[in-house]
C-alpha cells in the first residue's frame, strides 16, 4: 500500500487510535491529540471501525463510484468518427454543440488528442554505409 508522504496515520496508527476510543475509553479529543489528527478525523475512523471492523481502517479509492453526466458511448463514437475525418477539437465541439473542453477530454481519453495519432507511425529511416571491398 502506498501512503501519502505527509499522512499522519497509517492503518496501524488508525487501529491504535480507534482501540483507545472503543476499548480503552479515551475521549475522541484525547485520542485525536495523541495521534496528531483532528477530532473530526478521529470520529471518521471510529465510525468506520464500528461499522466495518478492521477492514474499515484501510485506504479507499477516491475515484467516484459513478459519473452521472459522463459522455455517452454514442457521442464518443461520433466524436471519434469526426476526428477520423481530421476535424479539430474546436470544429467537433461546434458541430456537436458540446463544450470544447468536453470534446478535448474525450479525445485525450480515446488517444486521439493529436491529429498525428490518426496516421500510422512511420518506420525509422535507417541508413547503411556501403561496405568497402578490400
Amino acid at each position: 500500500m502506498k501512503l501519502h508522504a505527509n499522512a499522519a496515520l497509517g492503518p496501524k496508527g488508525r487501529l491504535t487510535m480507534v482501540r483507545r476510543v472503543v476499548d480503552q475509553g479515551w475521549s475522541l479529543t484525547a485520542a485525536a491529540e495523541a495521534a496528531g489528527v483532528s477530532e473530526r478525523t478521529c470520529w471518521k475512523w471510529v465510525g468506520r471501525f464500528r461499522v466495518e471492523g478492521p477492514a474499515g481502517l484501510l485506504d479507499r479509492s477516491s475515484a467516484p463510484h459513478r459519473v452521472p453526466h459522463r459522455t455517452t458511448e454514442e457521442r464518443v463514437a461520433a466524436i471519434t468518427a469526426l476526428r477520423k475525418m481530421r476535424l479539430t477539437g474546436a470544429d467537433i465541439a461546434l458541430a456537436m454543440g458540446m463544450p470544447a473542453s468536453t470534446v478535448s477530454g474525450v479525445l485525450m481519453r480515446i488517444g486521439l488528442g493529436k491529429l498525428s495519432r490518426l496516421e500510422p507511425i512511420e518506420p525509422a529511416n535507417r541508413y547503411e554505409r556501403a561496405r568497402r571491398a578490400s
